[in-house]
């Protein structure tokens, strides 16, 4: 199928409420700092004012983003990713210590093998710590390898724990060309309204400020959020998809 068809069908998901979409508790796994604010910022800021606070586990560092750098190498980098991501979730009314981050290396977020499966099962541990319902992962077709590990450890939860609803919500995935075919059925999901909450977004991602170009000054060709990307995501709802 091609992505336009898909693209055009998140618009037409049902509206649902937030009970509809994340009853119980939910766990939120991002691949790296920024994506939770870009994919599920209305999500978070929601269950925070149901007093259902997530717990969002951000999977990599964040380090690669500007591997030119020298003022900000990546252990520095890191810290700085962190920092935004605690200030981000301070704007949706998270608390601190619903912020948990694992650390693997920026871009090579394992897909299988012994550290993919040592991670599922710190993750396991979680959901029966916080007797998790949901667990949000990034759409499979989300174009970046860390993305599609992320989702497989939601895969991996799943067949270990099969009364988990597992949920995708979509980041780069928008910004497939058109014309690409992809191997995907139309998706059933919903979409959740969070205009109330957009702005409370808008500000969450402008926390990310090394990823906005506002903070390493010595890597021209660094990462930097394109505006065609936050234009995609600044929209009044979000998508989470079932299938």
């Amino acid at each position: 199928m091609k992505v336009q068809q898909i693209i055009e069908h998140f618009s037409t998901l049902p509206m649902a409420s937030f009970n509809t979409i994340a009853p119980g508790t939910s766990l939120i796994l991002a691949p790296h700092s920024d994506d939770e604010s870009l994919g599920c910022a209305g999500l978070i800021a929601t269950a925070v004012q149901h007093d259902r606070p997530p717990v969002v586990v951000i999977v990599s560092d964040g380090s690669a983003s500007h591997p030119a750098s020298h003022a900000w190498p990546p252990e520095r980098l890191a810290l700085c990713r962190q920092e935004e991501s605690r200030n981000a979730a301070a704007v949706l009314g998270l608390a601190v210590n619903r912020l948990l981050f694992l650390g693997l290396r920026d871009s090579a977020v394992p897909n299988a093998g012994i550290v993919f499966e040592n991670v599922v099962q710190k993750l396991r541990l979680l959901v029966r710590q916080y007797n998790f319902q949901n667990i949000f992962v990034p759409w499979r077709h989300d174009p970046h390898c860390d993305h599609v590990a992320v989702w497989s450890m939601g895969q991996r939860l799943k067949a270990l724990q099969p009364e988990l609803r597992i949920l995708s919500y979509p980041v780069w995935g928008l910004t497939l060309p058109p014309e690409k075919n992809i191997e995907e059925a139309l998706p059933t999901g919903w979409r959740l309204d969070i205009k109330c909450f957009l702005s409370h977004k808008r500000n969450a991602i402008l926390e990310y400020r090394s990823q906005m170009g506002g903070v390493v000054e010595d890597d021209p060709n660094g990462f930097v959020l394109p505006e065609y990307l936050l234009e995609k995501m600044l929209q009044p709802y979000e998508i989470f998809m079932t299938s």
